[in-house]
């Protein structure tokens, strides 16, 4: 009776809390001046309403303790999201905090006090920041001049006379329900036409305005380059280029609206049917796409896209689904063709792969088509139309119709070898293949038990909610019993564990793969293929059935259980950074843990940098080191400021910085301390690896004989040494000066440190004339910028200061780094 009791209190106590739904009325702030701020553990109450109650800013959940600063429609159903500021970098659920600082900046601080986003009027005279009812949040000072707006930085959204501009963009989501930026994009080309294009990981095109036809036949026009667009509140949208169309409800007053390039592709202009009538529902007024085959990406690589009457992806005869559960990543084959091995052409009647054509010629005979693509190794189909013999050969196959309105056949280029497997690539199979394009939805910041009509609740939902309860009630008490006295306590653990990681982590991992031993034991030849060695494993190189060249590393002494395991994989693989080795998955199988990543080509930077078949055996010119300190200040600022999970690397050194083929640097074993999993994690790993090959000896921050606490300082010490030896082309540890001479004898790095110190002092003549003939790497022959050297230096002595305190954060690092890009150099330099 007692937990009747407790539970129906608590079930009225919850239903009486606020809702957003409620916002408008309950009279809550739409402003916040210096010094207040909005705490993520209140997110459904503390929050910014719009003097009119149609919107709502505060913090939005996107998935299991993952939350986003957001504004959305207080009066939709689904609370529908119109402005995102940190959707790539979603900030804890405790501890995070929307401040408006006494600088004058709206800072969005994650759980540890790390600013995530802000915005830029710091040093301003800024006093507020004001939700609109337009649903423009700005900061404006006691003036009323707005100095900051989100309408200037919209997401995939724009809302009434909210403009679209030439340096705006439009970004789809990455899926339905979740905040990342995707692969569409609505923005004004160089040619001043309002475009939307498909930019994947692997290829971009253009798919609207019918990328068939010039300019002029769109009925846009190239002449006017003020490039600007915005929908008004009757819902009209226009722009320079000539764009323009309507809703269909057009000109029906005290609509609310907005344009939204969706995750599947296309834009839509919505309405928002009246709450009192129509319960906040969005209907569709105007679509960019009508058949939504015609978006670009939608079903991959090889794919073929349907109506069945829904939409659907399948592959052709011969192709197998990359990932059933995700079709934008469509097919793969069966079968490889081969450079000069005999061929036939399968024919697809009435199909069509549109783009890629490289070599376009009407007016061909069917045998002379067929001929130009069985000529090119690159060819992997023909396109071809009776009648007009316009010849299509393709060199991929993207954006697959059936049927194809157009009349056009394709003939699939098939080895000989397989010819009597009787393939039909024009069979298509679309049991089980549903195009869901990761239709999964997270959940929203808060539910509400009530429904506002006009000033009235509807009680019927709380009752029929109460009653609900208290059968919930009685099945609770008995599965509790159950659970409590009879189930294993451990394996309930286990269980609760399971979901954690299944509910929590796959909305944000969908790019992410668990892959077998024994799929990865093939694709490495049997670790036959190896790379190297290090403290923590070694790795092998593979090749994946897409033909992607892989780094497998097979960990060692990693003894963490299961579910611990993929749980930290899974933070890991959310992490992308164009300087962070990109990992693609991982191997948990028995005592098994192994790693797959991106295979990075020119190898690691002290190849490059010390000697070696490194980047090609060519010495780093002085843009090329520019270059890779940039990159890697990058990488170390985006796992200390900006990553969901603040990581410390701890093992910062030229053999954990590889180059790929343009030289930019991607720093690796970015994950491995988490993946150790305890207390003394960083000083296990780096002292581990300097007892087995010296290598990180010299770039170990003097914090760990001290005993002090290891922050991302330890990194910016690593930093500091590496950005010494970028300059003088050396290992710090192989190198020392005494007075101006090099000598054999190792000195100590502090007198090295000093000694660097009192050389900055002179004056730039005797300084540029010490750096050259002394300290700068002698390969380079003069070749590079004196005021660079001179600050790089300056800005390594302050890295590697003994006292962490007084070593400047990455941010500042990467800050001062990017200043001198733009210096101009003394001299000429590669």
């Amino acid at each position: 009776m007692r937990v009747h009791t407790i539970l129906t209190s608590a079930i009225l106590l919850l239903a009486s809390l606020p809702s957003p739904a409620l916002s408008a009325a309950s009279g809550r702030r739409s402003t916040l001046w210096r010094g207040d701020s909005i705490a993520v553990e209140y997110a459904s109450g503390d929050l910014l309403v719009s003097p009119s109650g149609n919107f709502s800013c505060g913090f939005y959940k996107v998935a299991a303790n993952a939350y986003t600063f957001a504004i959305w429609f207080t009066r939709s159903a689904d609370a529908t999201v119109a402005w995102t500021a940190n959707r790539d970098a979603p900030v804890n659920g405790r501890g995070s905090r929307a401040v408006f600082r006494r600088d004058g900046s709206l800072a969005l601080q994650d759980f540890d006090g790390r600013v995530v986003w802000r915005t830029n009027t710091s040093g301003t005279q800024a006093d507020r920041a004001e939700l609109l009812d337009a649903g423009n949040l700005v900061v404006s000072d006691a003036a009323g001049n707005t100095l900051w707006q989100s309408f200037d930085w919209p997401t995939d959204t724009l809302l009434p006379d909210q403009p679209i501009t030439r340096y705006k963009r439009l970004v789809s989501a990455s899926a339905k329900g979740l905040p990342y930026s995707g692969y569409y994009n609505l923005y004004f080309d160089s040619h001043n036409i309002l475009n939307i294009i498909y930019d994947g990981p692997e290829i971009s095109s253009n798919y609207w305005p019918d990328p068939f036809k010039q300019w002029w036949e769109n009925n846009r026009t190239a002449f006017n380059s003020s490039r600007y667009g915005s929908l008004d509140r009757h819902g009209r949208f226009t722009a320079s280029d000539h764009t323009q169309f309507n809703a269909s409800d057009m000109g029906a007053g005290g609509v609310m609206r907005r344009l939204t390039l969706d995750y599947d592709g296309n834009l839509r202009l919505y309405s928002l049917d009246d709450a009192a009538a129509g319960g906040g529902r969005w209907r569709v007024t105007w679509v960019a796409l009508p058949r939504q085959c015609d978006v670009h990406g939608v079903c991959g690589r090889y794919g073929v896209c349907a109506y069945l009457p829904e939409l659907a992806c399948s592959c052709p005869e011969g192709f197998v689904a990359a990932d059933a559960g995700d079709w934008s990543k469509g097919c793969r084959r069966e079968f490889d063709v081969r450079c000069g091995e005999p061929v036939y052409f399968a024919e697809m009647r009435n199909f069509d792969f549109w783009g890629f054509d490289f070599n376009y010629t009407p007016g061909v005979t069917f045998g002379t088509c067929r001929k130009m693509c069985l000529d090119d190794c690159d060819c992997q189909a023909f396109g071809y139309k009776m009648g007009t013999g316009e010849c299509y050969p393709k060199i991929s196959l993207w954006n697959g119709q059936a049927p194809n309105i157009l009349r056009q056949n394709i003939f699939l280029k098939v080895p000989a070898r397989v010819k009597n497997l009787n393939l039909k690539p024009a069979v298509l199979d679309f049991n089980g293949h549903a195009c869901t394009v990761h239709e999964q939805n997270a959940s929203v910041s808060a539910s509400s038990y009530f429904h506002v009509r006009g000033n009235k609740i509807n009680f019927s939902y709380f009752y029929s909610f109460l009653a609900a309860a208290f059968v919930v009630e009685s099945i609770f008490i008995v599965v509790g019993y159950v659970f409590v006295f009879r189930a294993d306590p451990a394996a309930a653990g286990r269980r609760r564990v399971h979901l954690r990681d299944e509910e929590g982590y796959a909305l944000l991992c969908s790019h992410f793969r668990r892959f077998t031993y024994d799929e990865l034991s093939e694709v490495t030849g049997k670790f036959t293929d190896k790379l190297g060695r290090g403290a923590s494993g070694t790795v092998y190189k593979g090749v994946l059935e897409d033909g992607r060249s892989v780094a497998v590393k097979r960990l060692d002494d990693l003894t963490q259980a299961d579910e611990v395991f993929r749980s930290e994989m899974s933070v890991i693989g959310r992490i992308n950074h164009m300087n962070l080795v990109r990992m693609w998955g991982f191997c948990s199988e028995h005592s098994h843990r192994i790693l797959v990543s991106e295979f990075v080509e020119n190898g690691s930077l002290d190849k490059a940098l010390f000697g070696g078949a490194g980047a090609g055996g060519s010495e780093l010119g002085w843009r090329s080191r520019c270059k890779v300190a940039v990159g890697v200040a990058k990488g170390l600022a985006y796992l200390h400021h900006e990553c969901l999970e603040w990581i410390v690397h701890c093992d910062v050194k030229p053999e954990n910085i590889l180059l790929d083929a343009e030289l930019d640097p991607k720093i690796t074993d970015f994950g491995l301390v988490k993946l150790l999993s305890r207390r003394d994690a960083c000083g296990r790993l780096v002292l581990s690896r300097a007892a087995q090959g010296g290598t990180s000896r010299g770039y170990v921050a003097p914090e760990w004989a001290m005993g002090l606490p290891i922050t991302g300082k330890a990194d910016v010490f690593s930093f500091g040494v590496v950005l010494l030896e970028l300059v003088r082309g050396r290992r710090v540890c192989d190198w020392v000066v005494v007075n101006g001479e090099e000598e054999d004898v190792r000195m100590d790095f502090w007198r090295l440190v000093g000694w660097l110190r009192e050389k900055m002092m002179k004056g730039d003549d005797e300084r540029s004339s010490w750096m050259e003939g002394e300290f700068v790497d002698p390969r380079l022959r003069g070749d590079f910028s004196h005021l660079q050297a001179a600050a790089m230096l300056e800005l390594a002595v302050a890295c590697v200061d003994e006292d962490p305190n007084r070593r400047p954060s990455m941010n500042a690092v990467l800050q001062k780094l990017l200043s001198l890009e733009d210096t101009a150099p003394v001299r000429g330099y590669a």
